[in-house]
């Protein structure tokens, strides 16, 4: 049983992969508080922190607000000269004592280790996640995974402790091919969860992109070889990094849809700021092009171009509105035009997850579907596909309005409402559509703070209990690492 966990790729596969060529790349990364803490840095990044605030931030070391601790800090150069002219960027990356005022959030966000059938892959909807690495060209300092990209432990709905680990592709794909297999035996519904076919999988971590290309073609024909239908990938490196899509990787997605032209693809890019791929002149305006277009950095828009040229390649942003980032409904505007200008698609936008210290980083939800609502006057209908969307245990949950006058003949509704919607339902999603009406808290930043102000609740968003282990299992525990 010692090569259990050792993937064997097809001769197809083997064939993909020699095409494969591995680059090195100069991400310039400053790793940590200690290159500044010790005047380390390059020198012309050393004044990226102020002397208060490294003070400020080296009398919390090795303290229970240690922002270390909650989350690593980490940049790449490119990031940095961004960020040089926008404050929201340096927002973005810097760490302050701010973020540990409060440590109140949850370890496991969403209950998301109840639906890992093995580790380091979640199947919590229709589609699976997997964790293919555990960190990122550079940090964002409210990172909805930040248990992972700090290797913290977390309690598992058995009671165990242990920190998230990887996906291997030998478990997930067997798992894969199993549940398809069981599914396919029973008319096209697995038996205990009533799910279909699991045809979808998203690459996340962490971020992908800073795996090598055979690494990330390895997972690429591996799960094509098990059936799946479409794969999507999670990055943030066309903001980090964006000379990462060159053209040795675009050459291997190439030849990935040459050998796999069935299998679709889709790249899940992560812009928060329109300062993070827009040109700005010295006075902090953005420049534009002859017909009154924004400019992107070059470097950025090289990239994208890379990308968009590929027809078959579907690039879609969606970022948290977050407080002192992008909590700017003109930014917002200016974000969602500018993408869509060169053919980026505007997914979600989220509101703040209860993450380990969330208070403060999260802007009240209500104020979150404001600046989104005032945001999209002005852009045209093809542009304001964005939904606002707020991940609750049960599931994604659409902010979907929040009413101004009072609502007659309703009792707790004289100050108006807010209706949640469920988007996305676990397992076979017995709950999508349903909805839950609220009396409105312009302060609520989670869930729990409408607790007292329930009005109508069909989607059970206040009634919910975690769901039994027995259903996210296969029945014979298909996928195990020796």
């Amino acid at each position: 049983m010692a090569n259990a966990s050792r993937y064997v790729p097809t001769e197809r596969e083997q064939v993909f992969h020699k095409t494969i060529e591995n680059q090195k790349y100069e991400r310039e990364i400053i790793n940590g508080l200690t290159p500044f803490l010790k005047d380390k840095a390059p020198a012309d990044i050393r004044n990226f922190y102020s002397a208060d605030e490294l003070a400020a931030l080296a009398a919390l070391k090795d303290t229970e607000r240690d922002v270390e601790a909650r989350m690593p800090v980490k940049m790449t150069r490119h990031f940095f000269e961004m960020a040089q002219n926008s404050e929201p960027l340096k927002r973005l990356v810097k760490a302050s004592p701010d973020e540990t005022l409060s440590l109140a959030g949850s370890e496991d966000p969403g209950y998301q280790m109840d639906f890992a059938p093995v580790e380091g892959m979640l199947h919590k909807y229709e589609m699976g996640l997997l964790y293919a690495v555990s960190t990122c060209s550079a940090h964002c300092r409210f990172c909805y995974r930040e248990e992972l990209i700090a290797q913290k432990e977390v309690e598992r709905q058995d009671g165990t402790v242990a920190k998230k680990g990887l996906a291997m592709i030998k478990p997930v794909t067997d798992y894969i091919r199993e549940h398809n297999r069981i599914v396919e035996a029973n008319g096209g519904i697995h038996p205990d969860t009533g799910r279909e076919k699991l045809r979808e999988i998203l690459l996340s971590g962490g971020d992908p992109m800073v795996l090598s290309n055979r690494k990330i073609g390895a997972w690429l024909s591996a799960l094509a070889e098990a059936g799946i239908e479409s794969v999507r990938l999670g990055t943030k490196e066309m903001s980090f990094y964006p000379k990462r899509f060159d053209d040795s990787f675009l050459t291997m997605m190439d030849n990935f849809h040459e050998a796999y032209p069935d299998v679709g693809f889709r790249l899940m890019i992560h812009f928060n700021h329109p300062d993070e791929f827009l040109q700005k002149g010295r006075d902090g305006e953005y420049q534009t092009n002859p017909n009154g277009s924004l400019k992107w950095h070059d470097d950025t828009r090289k990239a994208m171009e890379g990308v968009i040229a590929r027809g078959w390649i579907n690039v879609e942003n969606q970022a948290p509105i977050i407080k002192g980032i992008n909590d700017d409904s003109d930014a917002l505007r200016v974000m969602q035009r500018a993408l869509y200008r060169v053919g980026v698609g505007n997914h979600y936008f989220f509101c703040g997850r209860d993450i380990v210290a969330y208070r403060a980083f999260n802007v009240p939800i209500e104020t979150a579907w404001k600046l989104l609502n005032d945001s999209q006057k002005g852009l045209s209908g093809v542009e304001t596909h964005a939904r606002l969307s707020i991940t609750h245990y049960k599931g994604k949950t659409e902010v979907c309005a929040v009413t101004s006058e009072p609502m007659r003949g309703v009792p707790g509704a004289e100050n108006g409402v807010l209706i949640f919607k469920i988007l996305r339902s676990a397992l076979d999603a017995p709950d999508r559509g349903k909805v839950c009406v609220v009396a409105r808290n312009p302060e609520a930043i989670w869930f729990d703070d409408y607790e007292d102000r329930v009005i109508f609740d069909e989607a059970g968003l206040y009634d919910y209990a975690r769901v039994d282990k027995k259903l996210v299992e296969l029945k014979d525990e298909i996928g195990e690492v020796a």
